[in-house]
């Protein structure tokens, strides 16, 4: 999977665009940014309604590829400027967190642990 067939999957929006062609293994949806940075390996893609330049920053130190902002919720110039420096894809889809997660899952994403 690459990170266009998430915005597809997703009926998510770019708002910025990094490499959409990039390979995706793994996912992760949190609103905490601790969580992400405590127990999150290898993940790709970060699912969240936090909408501040530290989601950016999280990313970036976990060397993820896209971040979706789930319920619709918007960036501003700030947190999009942050990420195209940083080379991240934003999208955002109406979806909730959960069912997005859920989506993403149905069609073969994990979140990178040994019981999924």
């Amino acid at each position: 999977m690459n990170v266009q067939d998430i915005i597809r999957i997703l009926n998510a929006e770019v708002i910025a665009e990094g490499d959409l062609n990039a390979e995706v293994k793994t996912a992760c949806g949190s609103d905490m940014m601790s969580d992400v940075l405590a127990f999150v390996k290898d993940q790709s893609v970060l699912l969240t309604g936090l909408v501040n330049p530290q989601v950016v920053r999280t990313a970036e130190m976990m060397d993820m590829l896209c971040i979706v902002f789930v319920r619709g919720k918007t960036p501003d110039d700030t947190i999009i400027d942050l990420a195209k420096s940083c080379n991240i894809t934003l999208a955002k889809t109406q979806l909730r967190m959960f069912t997005a997660c859920g989506l993403l899952y149905s069609n073969g994403l994990t979140g990178g642990c040994e019981n999924e």
